[in-house]
């Protein structure tokens, strides 16, 4: 009886202990949120806002226009070049860790050790290379610059791989033998078995693009090809005082991947318990 209250009792600590470090972690979410639908004279005064009003909402959807500050454009730029580039990701690890997984050559585990080898390395070495070789091609200034150098990705390289070396051949070799192709197995066999592995790497993906600052920052200079998160940035740089339409510009920021993750919480959680066993 004792052991069992004891355990109880600990259960319970832990409980009170992850609740308050759950507070903790989600105050700047709520803090970030409460000031953006606060009026301006009560952001730092008051935590809880005596009304609660759209003005900061309605600033930057209308009033930073006319300061060459598109919000709305910069959000369908990030939108745009997010999804392209997660699709694109998708299609490509896909289709690589198909071959890796599936297919004997000799070539096969040099390729998978150099996938994982270049994962160690931070992606802000290659920062300067990219830079001169997207200047050779002319894309600076242009979607192309932001898209280009993210179309692949080691690290969906390697979880897709991971994930289709546990799908049995006899899927494969049925289809084989109706006569499908590569690209058939891949998309219609493949992906639909593996979906909670497409969703952790989409997922992730998309938000690290979506959040991605310091190359965008590098290479576009246009305020109409700008992605959101430079915008704000800018707009912060030079009209810090509008402490109210910052906040509500960076709520408008976090939407798409709540939205996200509240679309595909299932598929990313059966992913991350597949990754962990």
């Amino acid at each position: 009886m004792k052991t069992k209250k004891k355990r109880k009792t600990g259960n319970v600590i832990l409980h009170i202990v992850m609740f308050g470090l759950a507070l903790i972690w989600l105050y700047p979410y709520i803090w970030l949120f409460l000031a953006s639908v606060k009026p301006s004279a009560e952001i730092y005064t008051r935590f809880w806002p005596t009304k609660f009003t759209l003005e900061h909402f309605r600033f930057i959807l209308e009033s930073a226009e006319r300061m060459n500050r598109p919000f709305v454009r910069a959000f369908f730029n990030s939108l745009f070049v997010s999804v392209t580039v997660t699709l694109c990701v998708l299609i490509s690890s896909a289709i690589i860790a198909f071959a890796l997984s599936k297919y004997k050559f000799k070539a096969r585990e040099g390729i998978f050790n150099f996938i994982i080898f270049q994962m160690v390395f931070p992606g802000f070495m290659f920062t300067i290379p990219m830079y001169i070789l997207i200047r050779n091609l002319n894309l600076l200034n242009s979607y192309g610059a932001l898209i280009l150098p993210s179309i692949m990705s080691g690290w969906g390289i390697f979880m897709l791989t991971q994930s289709f070396k546990g799908t049995p051949n006899d899927y494969i070799e049925a289809a084989k033998m109706d006569g499908a192709s590569d690209f058939f197995v891949i998309f219609r066999i493949m992906v639909p078995l593996n979906n909670s592995a497409m969703a952790i790497v989409g997922l992730f993906t998309f938000i690290g693009i979506w959040d991605n600052f310091m190359w965008p920052l590098i290479v576009i200079q246009d305020y109409n090809k700008m992605p959101l998160s430079v915008l704000l940035a800018t707009f912060n740089h030079e009209y810090g005082a509008y402490v109210g339409p910052i906040m509500a510009g960076s709520v408008i920021q976090t939407i798409p991947m709540v939205l996200i993750f509240i679309i595909f919480r299932k598929a990313f959680l059966q992913g991350i318990s597949m990754t962990l066993k």
